[in-house]
């Protein structure tokens, strides 16, 4: 149900950490625990390599601007250019996203997929996809390196 107030994007959260908390909040909110951090990783694994930014914000913000705006479904993380708020309302989601975030920040990783650079979700089929490869499914993300 809608809220008719958002939850103040403050707890003691630094800018790079809320971009994390707003990735997995925004792109997994519905997923498992494992389901959340899986996002988280593949959001720390591109931080951690030379061919992505080198900032958590800039990462879940890459791709394609115009007049400094974002332009709809051109980003990395389809939350940040899918046209939507992104006020959270949703309390519970937002303090388990905080949980996750903090878990992977300090680690925590999922096996499986610890190489995966990319994900989306299994009822979209992104040109990119049939050129990396898969790794696992989880929950309703496919996984990839």
């Amino acid at each position: 149900l809608a809220q008719s107030e958002y939850i103040p994007e403050q707890r003691n959260l630094n800018s790079e950490e809320l971009c994390l908390v707003q990735t997995i909040y925004f792109e997994a909110r519905g997923e498992s625990f494992i389901g959340q951090i899986a996002v988280a990783n593949v959001v720390m694994k591109r931080l951690n390599s030379k061919s992505f930014p080198n900032t958590i914000c800039n990462v879940v913000r890459a791709g394609k601007y115009w007049k400094g705006n974002p332009v709809r479904n051109k980003c990395a993380f389809s939350y940040w250019c899918d046209g939507k708020s992104e006020k959270m309302y949703d309390i519970v989601a937002y303090d388990e996203a905080i949980q996750v975030a903090n878990l992977v920040l300090k680690g925590a990783v999922i096996d499986p997929i610890k190489d995966a650079t990319h994900y989306h979700a299994f009822y979209v089929r992104p040109s990119w996809s049939l050129k990396l490869k898969r790794i696992t499914r989880i929950g309703k993300h496919i996984f990839y390196r």
